[in-house]
């Protein structure tokens, strides 16, 4: 593969010619913020938060979806760029609740790290936006009030062609993510594997069974292998004080499907009895509270364990 030279912010970098700006940035350590990217998904250039100005070139340019070039001159941090990245971060926020104090991404939300960052405010419009929250699924919480559209889930959710559940409605301010045919969370197709939890950005999609549990700063965090599977999904610990409160998916990579049986072997693996939530299976429309046994899907196993136990 040919590799081209670039400069970025007045450092030189080599880079292959496939590359983006923005992985040439991240090759200079160099942060450019985005919302709707991730190097494991199809790239879009939805949220427009990656803008930046390039030598030559009339306007601003999505540094997530613009190739290298021999040459290009890159710069990610002039008064234009942040003026636009901060219009942009602006119009997110006035859509957006203002509920930072108790959302449970807070610390871990990109919307309000960047905030933060270009030093944008919420205005007072916001503060009246009223929470959608969708909890029929007991392993899935969703509250649409805070999806900004960026299509992360959609995308994840269609990497495993048989679930393709989340896609998008309507158009201009209607424009919304939808499960199959609008259906709640807990009526919907999903198997609850929460891809689409790993990769939100924000605080639309959360792991149902870890709210209200802890703040993000609070935690200590391990990365595990599941070893329900061949696939090896990744996995974190998340430990309080001295207490194991909860485990989550990581973002899914290499096409390895995550799934809610490796999600809850692990929790029951790692977790403090303490901490255990009760586990639900899904009986025709509705999720239904059952045994570990049942949800693990272990009852012939358990049952020919207990046969083979009565034989010693």
């Amino acid at each position: 593969m040919k590799s081209i030279e670039l400069v970025i912010d007045g450092k030189q970098v080599v880079v292959p010619d496939n590359y983006t700006i923005i992985k040439a940035a991240e090759k200079l350590g160099i942060e450019i913020p985005a919302l709707c990217y991730d190097p494991s998904l199809e790239i879009v250039a939805s949220c427009r938060l990656c803008v930046v100005e390039v030598e030559g070139l009339s306007g601003l340019q999505t540094a997530c979806s613009t190739k290298v070039c021999e040459g290009m001159v890159v710069s990610t941090k002039t008064q234009k760029v942040i003026a636009a990245r901060r219009m942009i971060l602006q119009l997110f926020l006035d859509n957006h609740p203002n509920d930072c104090l108790t959302c449970q991404k807070a610390g871990e939300c990109l919307l309000q790290k960047y905030a933060y960052e270009y030093d944008v405010k919420f205005s007072e419009q916001s503060s009246s936006i009223s929470l959608k929250i969708d909890d029929s699924n007991p392993y899935v919480l969703r509250d649409e009030s805070k999806c900004i559209l960026c299509g992360k889930c959609v995308r994840v959710c269609e990497q495993v062609e048989e679930r393709a559940v989340l896609s998008f409605a309507n158009r201009g301010i209607e424009m919304k993510v939808v499960a199959d045919d609008d259906r709640s969370m807990g009526n919907s197709s999903c198997v609850s594997c929460q891809r689409c939890i790993s990769v939100c950005p924000v605080g639309a999609l959360m792991d149902a069974r870890n709210m209200n549990k802890y703040r993000s700063w609070e935690l200590e965090k391990e990365e595990i292998r599941c070893s329900v599977c061949q696939y090896g999904c990744s996995f974190e610990i998340l430990k309080k004080g001295s207490n194991i409160v909860g485990v989550r998916a990581m973002a899914p990579g290499g096409g390895r499907p995550l799934c809610l049986k490796g999600r809850l072997a692990n929790e029951l693996n790692y977790v403090d009895m303490s901490e255990i939530a009760p586990v639900y299976v899904k009986r025709g429309q509705e999720y239904v509270q059952t045994t570990w046994t049942q949800a693990l899907a272990l009852n012939r196993i358990v049952n020919r364990l207990k046969m083979l136990d009565g034989k010693e």
